[in-house]
């Protein structure tokens, strides 16, 4: 009997892996609520319906003709790269490189000069540069773990080759995309190819869009599956999802490093290769950090299209809590709306929360006037870029604490090659959870910081720094028991 329940439980076990591994790329997510309204983009009319009803021509044909656009959208993204394309390798796959099928429509005839544009696209190469990782490299992952899935993606985090620990990205056949696609056509394959022309265009631009803080794409894999052919599988670099009450949690130092990322990354989109980018789904889960830095990982909703307009009254932004009306310029389009859209969507979902809770006090007033200014959308991103990279000189210089009063309250005794193992204090916000580890600039600030705590009998500097260069500093509520240690200093407190 005990061997019987054994060999059940090796079987339910073994199961559970594979079932596990086959449906990384495929696993059927969750129903989910309709889409939300695209922040800043113009109000839909009372009473409009929440998705557009099916063209004339039949379900089937208005099915190919959204395939057709949004094949035609990844054909817009690959242009770039059409004057210098390198050759395809023989072996190299190529990606969703088959047109979609015309309608009755779209066949030739006398006049059928528009036809004939989109079956030119059929043999336009939408391959990628050689990848480094694929499907080899999928059949040898472990420690697969499910991430989560937005409207169209499933994204599991894997350890490829034992080494390398990668986040996967494949359509959601049970998620919000797919499903409503089924309903509606009742054909899976071609619902597929839909949606997966939306990972194509991301990973367009994630290969287009190098940045620091724009997500690496590793590689990418195609297979036959779930009687679907070419499912694709895309890899990249994995992050940390970003929690915002954690954040606020963090010190000011790591909370500005998230923001200045934030407007390093805005200000490339803004003077892109492509022009400038507008993140049209801009919420925080668009997001990941990545060795402290934040980093774009959702692309497929981003846009280069500026808006068209015949006057200011046409560059009408929409946001929860402000709305705003950009002029419409001499060529016609809305001036910058694509910035500036990007701009509002960082204030209110960062700015606002992280930039200036705890700061420095000589840094407030400059803190807040980027938060006021990027709030009314008075300053650009070229401006608030030049603002938050003078915050971080004044901060890492040491300047920000010239006009403060650092007349020491007490006199402290130098103990080198010292360390005090315990006699912790909790202090808010602190790099330890345990005890009151704090960044300064050089010792006086250290000295500033003790005095400033009635508990605080002595500190330790480390060895250790924080992204800036600053010191990271133990402060202790007694010094009654010194060990030596070569990599640190002790100040003890001896008068008060």
């Amino acid at each position: 009997m005990r061997r019987r329940k054994t060999a059940v439980a090796a079987g339910c076990c073994l199961a559970f892996l594979l079932g596990t591994l086959l449906n990384v790329l495929f696993v059927p997510g969750s129903e989910h609520p309709p889409p939300p309204p695209r922040e800043g983009a113009p109000p839909s009319p009372p009473g409009a319906p929440l998705y557009p009803p099916e063209e004339d021509g039949g379900g089937r044909a208005a099915l190919e003709r959204q395939i057709r656009e949004r094949y035609e959208e990844v054909l817009r993204y690959r242009q770039h790269r059409a004057a210098g394309r390198r050759p395809l390798r023989p072996r190299e796959r190529r990606l969703m490189d088959l047109a979609p099928p015309r309608t009755s429509a779209e066949q030739p005839g006398p006049r059928g000069r528009a036809a004939a544009g989109p079956r030119a696209g059929a043999s336009a190469e939408l391959s990628l540069e050689p990848p480094l990782l694929g499907c080899r490299d999928i059949r040898n992952v472990s420690g697969v773990q499910y991430l989560g899935a937005g409207y169209t993606k499933a994204v599991y985090k894997a350890v490829l080759n034992r080494t390398l620990a990668v986040a996967l990205k494949a359509v959601d056949l049970g998620g919000h995309d797919i499903a409503r696609c089924v309903r509606q056509f009742s054909t899976l394959g071609d619902c597929y190819r839909l949606a997966a022309y939306k990972i194509v265009k991301e990973m367009i631009l994630l290969q287009r869009l190098r940045h620091n803080n724009v997500l690496q794409l590793y590689g990418y894999c195609y297979q036959d599956s779930n009687d679907i052919p070419d499912t694709l599988t895309t890899i990249t670099e994995l992050g940390s999802p970003l929690e915002m009450i954690q954040l606020l949690q963090t010190s000011w130092e790591d909370r500005f490093r998230i923001c200045l990322s934030l407007v390093r990354l805005l200000h490339y989109l803004a003077h892109s290769p492509l022009g400038s980018v507008t993140l049209l789904d801009f919420r925080p889960r668009q997001f990941v950090i990545v060795d402290g830095e934040l980093k774009v990982t959702d692309l497929d909703d981003a846009s280069i299209e500026e808006s068209s307009c015949t006057s200011n009254s046409d560059c009408f932004m929409v946001f929860p809590a402000r709305n705003f009306t950009l002029p419409c310029s001499v060529e016609g389009r809305c001036q910058n709306m694509n910035e500036k859209r990007n701009l509002y969507n960082a204030y209110r979902f960062f700015f606002t929360y992280l930039l200036p809770h705890s700061a420095p006090s000589s840094l407030k007033p400059l803190l807040d006037k980027i938060v006021n200014a990027t709030g009314e959308l008075h300053w650009g991103i070229d401006e608030t870029a030049a603002q938050l990279e003078r915050v971080l000189e004044l901060y890492r210089s040491g300047e920000y604490l010239q006009n403060t009063t650092r007349t020491p309250k007490a006199e402290y005794r130098r103990v080198p090659e010292a360390f005090i193992p315990d006699e912790n204090y909790r202090c808010w916000p602190s790099y330890h959870h345990k005890g009151c580890l704090l960044s300064v600039f050089d010792v006086n600030e250290a000295i500033e910081i003790c005095d400033s705590y009635s508990q605080c009998k002595a500190f330790v500097l480390t060895n250790q720094t924080t992204w800036t260069g600053r010191q990271l500093v133990f402060f202790k509520m007694a010094s009654n028991h010194i060990m030596p240690d070569p990599d640190k200093i002790t100040y003890v407190k001896v008068t008060d």
